[in-house]
């Protein structure tokens, strides 16, 4: 994750480039086969596009053969033909043929259209899809803005392609085929000319395309990187603000557009002259086909007629070449975007099979428990404890002793390295992941609320449930008098996270959404670490009904919420160095004893 204003770099720098630092696509006939898998379901449609491009492209090369006869037979030999009446009709038929050309290259564009947007839609509904069960740790490794980036800039440049360069690239190379053959079919002497110089221009092209290919690749990276800063940033304006840190912030972002300026750069330049350098070389081939066509003329006898069409046709074979390489810009740079959008599509899921959970009394055993977040770092060490139904076991010590990291193997939002954690007495692996979770509610310190009304968002702890439901809740959370005191109620529209609720508020509501849910486990990470005292003497009220007959495990720095707990846990390093009641911890005269005298305090 890029760093918000050059304050957490150190700490986020290494989540930037998630599966980057390839200079060009790991697989390119892989890629492309499977973004026109995505083609498949709308066959006809493509069908129908694909015949389009035939006719088109036989419309254009059949009306610039017909300038042969109109030339030979209508200007040269003006009254001897028809005089004005048959070069009407002969111009007559030319421009039927091109008209029929411009009415199938019309539908050719509206059935790509459909045909990429149809693509595009299940293209993001599989990354969304995915992305939706893959693991928590996942999210934590990879900046928001450049997982935004995978469905806005890197989708945008495969819908790109796929709408309009594929046709493109495809209408290219028949045209150039055609061309050929038309030109061979003219005066083979002449197409010896452009067989000379078609290695020329194709090996030009293959060369800058090859230059740029990589430029592209990196190019999107940077794009994701840049995007990632801009979200993080903004997102955090008021830390950035009250630490005065905006300068920081600049030349953080500096540091990012600088990188996404120098690469764009050289992806540009190389993919800009792509189309100089063939089209000159073309116009080359177009000027020693004139020349000689014209030496024919005089010396040979060939036809006027034939010359005007086959210098046509010279100047039509570097068009498409010149096409096809221009089209490589957008091609590279869109088969790089796909990779981004396939790297997390390929990226392995959780996994959600098991047994599926009932009447769940909740039981929790941990039995020498061990896991870290990097294999070289434990964070808990050989971890025991149990709670039985409906007890509260809360959890004391200091940042980084391991508290919320205990309540994330719960969830099982990551894997335990060692030992055993247990529900009902049974491992707690051995169960479905959706039914194990649906038995645990969280009130966490930073609440999210997601943009909607405020039933709705309470109702995000179970979604069949009533309005009436909804606001038993509400009222078990202490959170009904205020609601009913907001501008329409439970149908208030919140945006911006709840920016137009107080945060004492915005946890009440977390606190009715987790009562709406019905789980039997709660686990409250420091739900009331962020708020004044009055506002805690509420929440805990609400906190209190909530954990009636629930078994609850509660992380708190403020030890007077906890002294009613029925065991508490004092953890230092990964390691529970204390365990008992708040009469039994105040007894034993250790780290609790001095936290709670004020003899010590949390770091």
């Amino acid at each position: 994750m890029p760093p918000m204003g050059g304050v957490t770099g150190a700490m986020k720098g290494s989540r930037i480039n998630m599966g980057s630092g390839k200079e060009k696509p790991k697989n390119l006939k892989n890629t492309v086969m499977r973004l026109f898998s995505y083609m498949s379901d709308a066959k006809a449609a493509l069908a129908g596009a694909l015949l389009c491009v035939v006719v088109s492209t036989v419309s254009n090369l059949a009306a610039s053969y017909m300038l042969r006869p109109v030339i030979n037979n209508h200007i040269i030999g003006f009254n001897e033909n028809g005089g004005a009446k048959g070069l009407a009709l002969a111009l007559i038929a030319m421009l039927a043929v091109y008209l029929f050309g411009v009415l199938a290259t019309y539908f050719q564009a509206k059935l790509m259209l459909y045909v990429s947007q149809k693509a595009l839609f299940e293209l993001r509904r599989d990354l969304f899809v995915h992305m939706q069960k893959l693991p928590v740790s996942f999210f934590d490794k990879n900046s928001k803005g450049d997982l935004m980036s995978r469905y806005t800039n890197d989708v945008d440049v495969v819908g790109e392609m796929l709408n309009s360069t594929a046709v493109q690239l495809l209408s290219g190379v028949m045209t150039l085929v055609g061309t050929l053959g038309m030109m061979i079919y003219t005066n083979i002497w002449l197409s010896i000319i452009t067989f000379v110089m078609s290695p020329v221009i194709i090996y030009s092209g293959r060369f800058l395309v090859s230059r740029s290919r990589k430029y592209y690749t990196a190019q999107q990276q940077s794009l994701g990187a840049l995007n990632g800063c801009i979200e993080e940033t903004i997102s955090g304006q008021r830390v950035v603000k009250v630490f005065c840190h905006e300068q920081q912030a600049v030349e953080s972002f500096r540091k990012y557009n600088y990188d996404l300026k120098d690469k764009q750069i050289k992806a540009q330049f190389f993919g800009g002259i792509m189309g100089p350098v063939v089209g000159n070389l073309g116009q080359v081939n177009y000027a020693l086909t004139a020349m000689i066509g014209g030496i024919l003329c005089v010396l040979r006898g060939f036809d006027v007629g034939g010359l005007t069409i086959f210098v046509t046709y010279a100047r039509q074979f570097s068009r498409p070449i010149n096409e096809i390489t221009m089209q490589m810009n957008t091609i590279f740079s869109a088969l790089a975007g796909a990779e981004r959008v396939f790297d997390i599509c390929d990226m392995e899921v959780e996994d959600i099979s098991g047994e599926e959970l009932s009447d769940v009394r909740g039981e929790i055993v941990m039995e020498h428990v061990t896991f870290g977040y990097r294999r070289d770092t434990p964070v808990l060490r050989d971890i025991s404890l149990y709670a039985k139904k409906g007890q509260k076991i809360a959890f004391v010590g200091s940042t980084g002793a391991g508290k919320t990291t205990v309540t994330n193997l719960l969830t099982r939002f990551y894997e335990i390295w060692e030992g055993t954690i247990r529900l009902d007495g049974r491992d707690i692996r051995s169960f479905n992941m959706e039914s194990l979770r649906s038995n645990i509610a969280l009130v966490l310190q930073d609440t999210h609320l997601f943009t909607g009304t405020v039933m709705e968002n309470i109702r995000y702890g179970r979604l069949d449930a009533t309005d009436e439901e909804v606001i038993a809740a509400a009222k078990t959370a202490n959170a009904d008098y205020f609601i009913r005191h907001l501008s329409d109620g439970y149908n208030t529209v919140l945006e911006g996270d709840g920016a137009n609720l107080s945060q004492g508020q915005r946890q009440l509501l977390n606190i009715a959404r987790a009562a709406l849910s019905r789980a039997p486990i709660l686990i409250m990470d420091e739900a009331t670490s962020s708020v004044d005292t009055i506002t805690e003497r509420q929440i805990q009220d609400g906190m209190d009904r909530l954990m009636s007959d629930r078994t609850t495990f509660v992380i708190a720095h403020r030890l007077s919420t906890i002294r009613n707990a029925n065991a508490i846990m004092v953890l230092e390093h990964g390691e529970i160095i204390e365990r008992g009641t708040h009469q039994q911890l105040l007894e034993q005269r250790g780290r609790y004893y001095e936290l709670y005298t004020g003899k010590a305090e949390l770091d």
